[in-house]
């Protein structure tokens, strides 16, 4: 069933056709999943969602930040558990049911990080920017809620922290 956009109150809508073929939804909108130890790439992420019938493409990066509760952070490792790839699918195809996707990417960063890099990338690309912007919080939001991947930081007075377990 294709999504159509009701333009008046700017509500995504269920509907059995569209006026425009390139409004019909895409075979497989989900491009990209991925839980990886190697560093994540934002040009392969954004590349991995184009879509010649998408208005609009939101984008998030997650970062190690260099501090956390008013403590500096020297570095953190993120782990996952075997079924946290099954869940990300999971969390992708249900903001896929609920959003006017085109396409639609995901990658998260295990093993060891510095201050600076990159933890977490995702991108959504729908009709319209309201719905690009809309899918792609409650992709990340859900992503960080419900797929299995903790966090372990550890800070420059040397104390340690899990996040998320």
């Amino acid at each position: 069933m294709a999504q159509t956009y009701d333009a008046a109150d700017g509500a995504g809508r269920q509907g059995n056709h569209s006026d425009h073929p390139g409004e019909q939804g895409a075979e497989d909108p989900v491009r990209l999943l991925e839980i990886r130890e190697a560093p994540l790439s934002v040009d392969e992420v954004f590349a991995a969602v184009g879509d010649r019938a998408a208005g609009g493409t939101a984008l998030f990066v997650g970062t190690v930040r260099n501090h956390d509760g008013g403590t500096d952070v020297a570095r953190l490792g993120y782990s996952s558990h075997p079924s946290a790839e099954a869940e990300l699918r999971r969390v992708a195809e249900k903001v896929v049911a609920e959003h006017p996707v085109r396409a639609l990417a995901a990658v998260h960063r295990i093993g060891d990080l510095e201050v600076g890099d990159l933890a977490v990338v995702v991108a959504v690309s729908c009709p319209h920017r309201a719905e690009a912007f809309d899918a792609c919080r409650k992709l990340i939001d859900d992503l960080k809620h419900e797929v299995p991947i903790w966090k372990h930081q550890t800070f420059s007075d040397g104390t340690e922290e899990w996040v998320g377990v």
